[in-house]
């Protein structure tokens, strides 16, 4: 009856009783059976289907994809019984591990050790840390990140340190942004010793962790900074298909029985479709000719010459195969016109039409216009040989025959993000002519077979996880490259269609898909963590996390709903995109919608973390005004930022490594929801000056301490003067509270009440530790000049980058990252970009660097964008009423320049229009007001 004894082990394996949730079921089957019924009755009650984000698709097709309790393709109605099942382990474990009771914990009393023992006294606060205040630097070269690709992934090794600062055993994180779910890994792998000890990290014999052993060995268990143990996660993700690679990497997985799966359904599809992958050689009229097996096939498009009409394959004309260049333009072979595809002016060249064709789409039942398209290249095996060819007739035929031939099984016809043509900001009129489905990403061929691979995987979830691994590769976006003819898969962060694309067979790729999640199951979780297809602020349950961790979309960047809508296609269950977070014009959406909607998710994260708990929030904006818009959201939602620092990912993707506005490095935002006894008191004393001397108290409590690097002990910002008066201003203001303090005020009491040292400012009991750390320091680092308009970014940049101010010539990729950190904009201030402010005051060299130019340059730059301020200013000079936002520099340019032409009235018409703040409080633009005021007078 059983081919192996694993397969008999497997079915009786199956047949055993199963408990879930304190549920006992007679097997698996049972239970998924359960609480499906118990999915599906959800799914019909209409106010179920109101939830923020409730994706698009049939109940059917969201009950086949849901594997629940755990994992459903829509809101999860059983998280509060999994988050009630999960917070009665953990207490148990707690317990069990010697940690003390916190189920009344509210973040009050006193700063005490994050590891307590049992045994302490009441009124002691049971949970106390600092930001996690190290950068992290993790690659991606993992077999688990590297078992599905996403647009962006954080990599769960990096997640891991976070998670082990900020948490204990049995504590639960959400993220409700997880993409691909690596939170919920690295949440799992906080409990594997090996992956822990990865890290660089000691784990002694009863589970504590030190940052290294030399920590253990000099102060034994009081240097420990968490225990071993997993942690639980809640994700969340808009995106069904983002939710069903989470759902795969946070399930555990029975590797044997996937590898088998996987054989089975490859033998299944290959034997039913491998005539479609099949080539004579050398060619069809040899007459020893045998048949080989395609590899791949590459497709290039025609166009014609918008001089003569003379067509044109882009591949014959375009493909230097000689040096494995690109060429950018030729003469056209029937007139001699110079064209090419995307020609520069510089060239002189004309700008090739695309040759198009009519033909009719089974799928739609109509015919459609679409681009020409003609393989050019077969490269195929024969034995162990590997040969190239150009398509013969009987390719020609055999291409042909598929075209007209239907597709025994489903596939998806939808109209782009259900529009059809034009339909969203990823696209292109100049790629994307004649595609207005998603069947139309596909070749014929390729189509066909990805049709019979779904309806192989159908009731294997990991094996439609292994095929949606694979689905980047064998699309028409794979494109050519001379370097690599076998192509590479598509530009990150679009959806890009080369004029030569390459047509990759599904089963080239699939064997090496089933090795990599092979081996990526195997390093992944042991217990199911919970997975909902909701809106980020779709979740109700009050205080339910730990710690959050989360990966927000930045702005503009990447256009998520556009970029799934592929694989939701054949998932059937597509994104909901009203509640999307991106600014995206085809959805109405710019900066202000951006913020309101990260500032509700916000909310509801705030609402979901319990008090004095901690929020890392990963950041990727090359833009100041998208960075803006994040810091404003977290502040109005109610948190605290602590703490900024850069994460680096190592590789950068496509955007990052040759996009100029793109960056290399990934910002982290550390913040905290204050503690429950704080906020009861602020209701009695908000808005008196005891209630912001409360409020600096608590701040100063929750920042880190300067750590040593190198012999030199790195300043804390956040600890300086200017930026504490900030917090406690952004505190008031956030929960409409008169500010009870001048910022003269504050700076004098700040003297009165705290210590400073070397530019910061400490609560008494930190002083001794900083001062320890500052005797076994070689120096204090240089304090960072805090960038709050325009002019002082200048200065900060000329630190940068002059030699003689201990600077260096840098990318502006390089300079971002700290600009961000340090960034903190004056309310009234029009900040230019930095590009703009680096293109201004200083020069390029080759290599993209920006370096400080000599005096004379200098006076010469000077002068240029004197002229650029001046055009500033004369706007300000042309209205009436308040300026709300204006360029500082711009106003100091124009006032000197009025000085200097006696023209006063100027300088006193256009100071009444500044906030009297404002005036007040720059000594420049008082002196030319006050004195331009006697002279008017």
């Amino acid at each position: 009856m059983f081919e192996t004894p694993y397969e008999e082990e497997l079915a009786s394996r199956q047949t055993e009783p199963v408990e879930c949730l304190g549920r006992t079921f007679a097997s698996e089957e049972e239970r998924r059976q359960y609480y499906t019924e118990e999915l599906r009755r959800h799914l019909q009650d209409p106010e179920f289907r109101k939830i923020e984000g409730f994706p698009i698709g049939e109940d059917e097709d969201i009950l086949a994809l849901s594997d629940p309790p755990y994992y459903t393709a829509c809101p999860n109605p059983f998280l509060p019984d999994i988050i009630a099942h999960w917070r009665q382990e953990r207490e148990a474990l707690r317990r069990e591990l010697g940690l003390p009771d916190d189920s009344h914990d509210n973040g009050n009393g006193d700063p005490a050790s994050p590891l307590l023992s049992a045994g302490e006294g009441p009124g002691v606060r049971v949970y106390h840390r600092e930001p996690f205040a190290a950068d992290v630097s993790e690659g991606k070269n993992h077999p688990i990140y590297n078992a599905h690709s996403y647009h962006t992934k954080v990599p769960h090794k990096a997640i891991m340190r976070y998670i082990l600062h900020y948490t204990e055993p049995g504590d639960i994180v959400f993220d409700g942004f997880c993409g691909t779910g690596m939170t919920g890994v690295a949440a799992q792998l906080c409990g594997d010793r090996a992956a822990v000890e990865e890290l660089g990290y000691y784990v002694d014999d009863e589970g504590f962790i030190y940052d290294s052993a030399a920590t253990y060995n000099e102060r034994g268990s009081a240097g420990a900074f968490s225990r071993l143990g997993a942690r639980k996660a809640a994700l969340v993700d808009l995106s069904p298909a983002a939710t069903f690679i989470a759902y795969n990497y946070n399930t555990p997985v029975d590797v044997k029985a996937f590898e088998r799966e996987a054989h089975r359904i490859l033998r299944e599809v290959e034997r039913e479709c491998g005539w479609m992958y099949e080539t004579w050689h050398p060619h069809c009229d040899d007459p020893h000719r045998v048949k080989g097996r395609i590899n791949y096939t590459v497709w290039s498009d025609v166009f014609l010459c918008p001089e003569c009409g003379e067509e044109m394959v882009f591949w014959d004309m375009a493909v230097d195969r000689d040096d494995g260049q690109m060429r950018k333009h030729w003469p056209c072979p029937g007139c001699g016109a110079l064209v090419g595809n995307n020609p520069s002016k510089a060239s002189g060249a004309q700008k090739l039409e695309h040759a198009m064709e009519t033909a009719f789409d089974h799928a739609l039942g109509r015919p459609v216009e679409r681009v020409r398209q003609v393989p050019v290249l077969i490269s195929h095996s024969v034995g162990k040989g590997r040969y190239n060819k150009r398509p013969d007739r009987e390719d020609v035929a055999l291409v042909a025959q598929i075209e007209q031939s239907d597709i025994p099984y489903g596939f998806p016809a939808d109209p782009m993000m259900f529009r059809g043509a034009k339909w969203g900001d990823t696209w292109r009129s100049g790629y994307h002519v004649g595609i207005t489905h998603v069947h139309h990403f596909y070749t014929k061929r390729n189509l066909w077979a990805l049709a019979a691979f779904m309806h192989a995987c159908e009731s294997s979830p990991q094996s439609l996880f292994l095929l949606s691994s694979l689905h980047g590769h064998v699309n028409r976006m794979r494109r050519y490259q001379p370097i690599k003819p076998g192509g590479t898969p598509g530009l990150p962060g679009t959806l890009y269609v080369s004029a030569i694309s390459v047509e990759l067979p599904p089963f080239d790729g699939f064997p090496r898909k089933m090795r990599d999640l092979t081996r990526g199951f195997q390093n992944a979780v042991t217990s199911p963590n919970v997975v909902s297809t909701a809106s980020a602020d779709s979740v109700s349950h009050e205080k339910l996390a730990d710690y959050i961790f989360t990966d927000p979309p930045f702005g503009s960047n990447l256009m998520y709903s556009e970029l799934n809508y592929l694989w939701e296609a054949w998932l059937k269950v597509f994104t909901n995109s009203t509640p999307e977070a991106i600014e995206n014009r085809s959805q109405g959406k710019g900066l202000p919608e951006y913020q309101r909607l990260m500032e509700a998710c916000f909310r509801n994260s705030y609402r979901l973390l319990k008090p004095g708990r901690w929020m890392t929030v990963e950041f990727h904006n090359s833009q100041n005004r998208v960075w803006n818009a994040i810091q404003e959201a977290v502040l109005r939602a109610g948190f605290m930022v602590a703490d900024v620092r850069t994460l680096d990912k190592q590789q950068g993707s496509f955007k990052q490594v040759t996009s100029t506005g793109a960056v290399k490095q990934d910002l982290i935002i550390s913040a905290y929801k204050p503690r429950t006894s704080f906020e009861r008191r602020f209701v009695e004393q908000g808005g008196t000056p005891e209630g912001a001397w409360a409020f600096i108290r608590q701040h100063l409590d929750q920042l880190p301490q300067p750590a040593r690097q190198d012999g030199v002990l790195e300043p804390i910002a956040e600890r300086q003067a200017h930026l504490l008066y900030d917090r406690m201003v952004a505190f008031h203001v956030q929960r409409g509270v008169a500010v009870p303090l001048s910022a003269g005020e504050f700076y004098a009491g700040l003297q009165e009440r705290f210590v400073e040292r070397d530019g910061m400012y400490f609560l008494p009991e930190q002083v001794p530790a900083y001062d320890r750390a500052r005797l076994q320091a070689e120096r204090v680092g240089q304090l960072a000049l805090f960038v709050t308009d325009e002019k002082s970014a200048i200065r900060w940049l000329r630190q940068r980058l002059d030699p003689a101010l201990g600077g260096h010539p840098q990318t502006y990729q390089d300079i971002l990252p700290d600009f961000l950190r340090n960034y903190n904009q004056a309310r009234y201030e029009a900040m230019p970009e930095l590009r703009d402010v680096l293109d201004e005051c200083f020069l390029q060299d080759e290599q993209g660097r920006y370096y400080a130019p000599d005096p004379n340059k200098a006076a010469d730059l000077e002068k240029l964008r004197s002229r650029a301020l001046l055009r500033e200013f004369r706007r300000y000079t042309e209205g009436r009423g308040r300026l709300r936002q204006f360029r500082s520099e711009a106003v100091r340019a124009g006032f000197a320049d009025a000085w200097s032409r006696r023209d006063y009235a100027t300088i006193v018409r256009v100071a009444e229009r500044l906030p009297e703040a404002v005036l007040q409080e720059d000594q420049e633009l008082l002196m030319y007001y006050d004195n331009a005021s006697l002279r008017v007078d």
